[in-house]
């Protein structure tokens, strides 16, 4: 596989991973966005709790960077198909605790949240996944 492949596929699942984040928002919105809010008291928690949730990607985001910087080390050598690998085993996981905030604002639906910190919650989520993107330079 080339190194243009491989980045695609990276980019195609950067894409997915977005696509993860954000759908249960939607989907919690437009089925449950009109209704009675179940536990109101738990709004604010419940964004607080969303927003910590973007930290927990923080020490996945530098074993990211390093696997990236492991990845432009075994570029042309015989470690490189094993260095794509791991770059993208993880990524995968980093990507994984990025989609959290958008996940706990999908939740925040049912407790009544207003649309704004949801939003803020999503835009975290996407900004960290953005983090996630694979360099120009490497390949």
């Amino acid at each position: 596989m080339t190194r243009a492949q491989v980045r695609r596929r990276l980019f195609v699942a950067w894409l997915q991973y977005l696509i993860v984040a954000l759908a249960p928002l939607l989907v919690f919105s437009w089925a449950f966005g009109g209704g009675e809010p179940l536990i109101p008291l738990l709004a604010m928690p419940l964004f607080i709790a969303g927003i910590a949730t973007m930290f927990l990607s923080l020490p996945r985001f530098g074993a990211f960077k390093r696997a990236l910087i492991a990845t432009q080390k075994a570029l042309d050598t015989e470690q490189e198909p094993a260095a794509w690998i791991e770059l993208a085993r993880v990524r995968r996981i980093g990507m994984l605790f990025a989609c959290f905030p958008a996940w706990v604002a999908a939740l925040s639906v049912l407790v009544g949240l207003e649309v704004v910190p949801q939003i803020l919650m999503a835009l975290s989520s996407v900004v960290v996944l953005y983090l996630y993107r694979i360099p120009r330079q490497l390949g």
